[in-house]
This record gives C-alpha cells, structure tokens and sequence, in this order.
C-alpha cells in the first residue's frame, strides 16, 4: 500500500520524499526534538544524516511494504516541513513522530497523530498500534491519552538522552473505532 497524503483541519500530510531531506535537515538537529528518540538517532546529528535517514532507512522501508512515512506541513504555508510522523509494523513500535518546537503545544502532532492512526486501522486494517515514548517525555504521553491509548508496559530503553525510563502505550482496532463511532455521535 502506496503512502497517501492525509488532510486534517490544519495540516497536509505529505508521503517522505528524496527532497524533503533538505528541509529536515535544516529543522531536526536540535536538541528539543532528538533527545526523546531511539539512540539509534547519531548524535551530534551529521551534516548528511537526514539524506542518509530519508534514502537509506524512511523508503527503503516504505518500499518494501513495512513502513509510512509523512512529512507534515501546515496547510497555510505547504512548502514547509515542520516535522514527521511514521507507522511502522515494528512490534511494539507502530508510530513515531517529531514536530520543530515552534509548533508544539498548539494541537497539530494530535491532529496528525489521530490522521495516521485512522489510516492503521480503516486502510490498513491492522488489529492494534503500539507506540513507545521515553516516560519523561509528557506532550507524547498526553498525546496517546488524548486518543484513547492505554499504558501496555514499562522499562527501560536507550534514548539520544541516554538510559531513560521507557512506556509502550497502545490501543486496538476495535478501541479505535468504537471511540471514533462515540465522536461522530455527539
């Protein structure tokens, strides 16, 4: 299944293309965005990390039918990335994002979160989503809470940060829908 774009509200969700490596490399090294993130992100992030991320992980993956990758662009102003989301059919790791920090704490990682999450489920039909965050990291955590995911397990985990307490939050199809069907109904 190809990458589709995604319309909310606010946002245009664009499939990863070779491009968007340019911008992403402009906006993601930065401290507010990578600390949270698997260690398997370099850190000091290298001056060719968002190509060689974009070219030789994001679609590969997406080639080969286990991985959806989305640019995520504000409707105002298309021509500007300002962060990423993915589902991935990692287990235990369905869906992964970031958002320069200009644009937190205004709605728009929900907005894209609950467009992403959709798509799982409705198109792609997989039975539950799993999402991992560092413990500490509380806009990702209010995130899953917003959407009606539930705390599966904890540990501990290697992030860009370092070793940090560890959750995986996750929530079924069937979840999904019912809560969706409760939304179109009030």
């Amino acid at each position: 299944m190809a990458t589709p774009e995604l319309v909310t509200d606010r946002l245009i969700l664009l499939p990863l293309t070779p491009e968007d490596a340019e911008q992403m490399q402009q906006i993601f090294p930065r401290w507010e965005i990578v600390r949270h993130l698997a260690a398997t992100v370099p850190w000091p992030f290298p001056d060719n990390g968002a190509q060689r991320y974009v070219n030789q992980v994001a679609l590969p993956a997406v080639a080969a039918g286990t991985a959806w990758f989305w640019s995520i662009r504000r409707q105002a102003d298309p021509a500007v990335m300002i962060g990423l989301i993915c589902l991935s059919d990692d287990a235990d790791n369905n869906r992964g994002f970031w958002l320069v920090p200009e644009w937190q704490r205004q709605g728009l990682m929900t907005e894209a979160s609950r467009a992403v999450t959709d798509f799982w489920f409705n198109t792609l039909q997989r039975p539950r989503l799993r999402a991992p965050k560092a413990s500490e990291n509380d806009g990702s955590r209010k995130i899953s809470t917003n959407s009606g995911m539930r705390l599966f397990s904890r540990g501990k985990k290697q992030y860009v940060a370092g070793l940090l307490d560890s959750e995986v939050w996750e929530i079924t199809r069937e979840e999904w829908l019912a809560q969706q069907n409760r939304s179109a109904t009030n």
